[in-house]
């Protein structure tokens, strides 16, 4: 401990950790394991940040307000085997890591840190301690947020993740594309993230390392939310970022487990960490009032949030991005779990934001459906979530969550279906998206009908109820259920033009079986055959 008055704790300078081969030269000054009250106030003092009517921190990420994916690389050695190369997975070899390895050390002289020694996941069995070395004190505050307190006495890390916003990297030097690059080395076990201020690629590189590491331990992880009944019953919402994962498991009836990021082991599922990334755009007391609540707490992260005169939020102002966030740790949601661990899901919810307004808002899934939907991992890219994005575009993202996947889709798919075949959790896909015709024309499904959606499905009350089967996707949709209205759960009927609504499913339909191909060969006659007819 220094003499500052504000309790800053120094490491010594020059500091180096060979195993990473990590060298903070000289000069650096290294805080370590600050506690929350001192990151708000060296952000505060840095005019890294503002502190708005609320009490909370509220940063701006700059030039980049969403993931950068084009620019993340994995390297090309023994610690890497089992990847699936391609776009997703980017290859980078070793020797250009390395480089860039040592010249972001070099940019470490002189430079002020910020050394957070944490952990991920809930469950003791499969605990991953993380060091996260950051040049912004927020961006230290963002990682105490998201993940978690480590168990007992801070240990040696197992990762370590060196966040430099203002390294700017060298594509010809250092084998990326752009100034900016995201790279994980596994068998160092060490990711670097150069020339972003999106805290974001932190969790996110993170959560890519385990999705290599968990299954080798016979854990299947996933990019989903999960939360549980009073009784236990455990149900996971997957879902692409600002499809819902967050705000429909926030709910007030039931216990929440994590917001975005779980294994499902032997025992159950657990959650990865310890805290919530939630989107807060357009965000009210009254429709979320659990992630309103939690965004006015002292010591939570508001990424791009607009403030007025008084400094207060104002969630409606979209002129930065629609991708504002708030990252606070899981405690200040009043329910929440405290232990992240939960049993083996009851019911498994697939979230697609149709930004063409064409599936119905309900279906219940066969178990061929079930995986045919979970390797297309069909949903609309919203504006903000990545650079580039300023309005809703289809995608399909395998698994929902193929940016974060580097093994095969393939084996994902085979890990569900074991767990589909061991526990029969019943799968619904819900659609969050628009109604009355696509982007532009229609309108986005009322959150209060989901929730209704959600919580007649979840009880049981659809059970055995009577269903029409989609004609184009063969969905299986319930006529009734209470709280909704009939008709909005046929979609064709919401529209002006049903011929235009006909035209509009046709093209996706089209879009889902193209999509599909790369797998058709692998995958069981039945999944095969589970998708669109025609």
């Amino acid at each position: 401990m220094t003499d500052d008055p504000r309790g800053v704790h120094d490491l010594p300078s020059p500091w180096r950790d060979s195993r990473f081969g990590l060298a903070l030269g000289a000069g650096a000054k290294v805080r370590h394991n600050l506690n929350v009250p001192e990151l708000v106030e060296e952000a505060l003092v840095r005019r890294e940040a503002h502190l708005a009517s609320t009490g909370v921190l509220v940063s701006d990420t700059g030039q980049f307000t969403g993931r950068s994916p084009k620019d993340k690389y994995i390297v090309v050695n023994a610690g890497s085997e089992g990847v699936a190369w391609g776009d997703v997975n980017q290859p980078v070899d070793q020797a250009h890591f390395d480089r860039l390895l040592e010249d972001m050390n070099g940019h470490l002289v002189g430079k002020d840190l910020f050394v957070q020694d944490l952990s991920a996941c809930a469950d003791p069995a499969y605990a991953t301690n993380v060091r996260v070395i950051a040049e912004y004190a927020w961006h230290g505050l963002f990682a105490t947020n998201l993940f978690r307190e480590p168990v007992g006495p801070r240990q040696e890390p197992d990762w370590v993740v060196l966040d430099l916003p203002s390294f700017k990297a060298d594509p010809a030097r250092h084998g990326c594309r752009s100034t900016t690059a995201i790279m994980l080395d596994f068998e160092r076990r060490l990711a670097l993230v150069a020339n972003t201020e999106y805290a974001g690629e932190i969790k996110k590189g993170l959560f890519t390392a385990l999705n290599l590491e968990l299954p080798r331990q016979g854990v299947f992880p996933m990019h989903c939310s999960a939360n549980e009944g009073r009784g236990g019953e455990v149900t996971l919402f997957f879902g692409l970022s600002g499809t819902g994962k967050t705000t429909l498991s926030t709910d007030p009836a039931r216990r929440l487990i994590g917001d975005d990021e779980h294994g499902w082991s032997r025992t159950g599922v657990f959650n990865f960490e310890g805290g919530c990334y939630a989107k807060v755009v357009n965000l009210t007391e009254a429709a979320e009032p659990d992630i309103y609540a939690a965004s006015t707490r002292f010591g939570t992260v508001l990424e791009n949030v607009k403030l007025g005169s008084a400094r207060e939020p104002d969630y409606a102002d979209t002129s930065k991005t629609e991708n504002t966030r708030a990252a606070y740790p899981i405690s200040f949601v009043a329910n929440a779990s405290p232990t992240g661990v939960g049993g083996h899901p009851r019911d498994i919810v697939f979230l697609s934001a149709d930004a063409f307004g064409v599936l119905p808002p309900v279906a219940r899934l066969t178990v061929p459906q079930a995986l045919y939907y979970f390797l297309n991992g069909y949903t609309a890219k919203l504006a903000g979530t990545e650079r580039g994005v300023t309005e809703p575009v289809a995608t399909f993202s395998t698994c929902f969550g193929a940016p974060f996947m580097p093994l095969s889709p393939l084996e994902h798919a085979e890990m569900l279906r074991s767990r589909l075949a061991a526990h029969a959790p019943r799968v619904w896909m819900v659609n969050t998206g628009w109604t009355g015709g696509g982007f532009g024309v229609g309108k986005r499904i009322s959150l209060r009908y989901t929730r209704a959606m959600l919580d007649a499905a979840l009880s049981g009350a659809l059970d055995g109820v009577e269903t029409t089967e989609d004609e184009v996707f063969g969905l299986h949709v319930p006529r009734h259920v209470p709280n909704v209205p009939d008709a909005l759960l046929a979609p064709r009927s919401t529209w002006a033009d049903p011929a235009a609504y006909d035209a509009a499913a046709r093209h996706l339909a089209d879009m889902f079986r193209k999509n599909f191909e790369r797998f058709a060969a692998d995958v069981a006659p039945d999944v095969a055959a589970a998708g669109p007819k025609g």
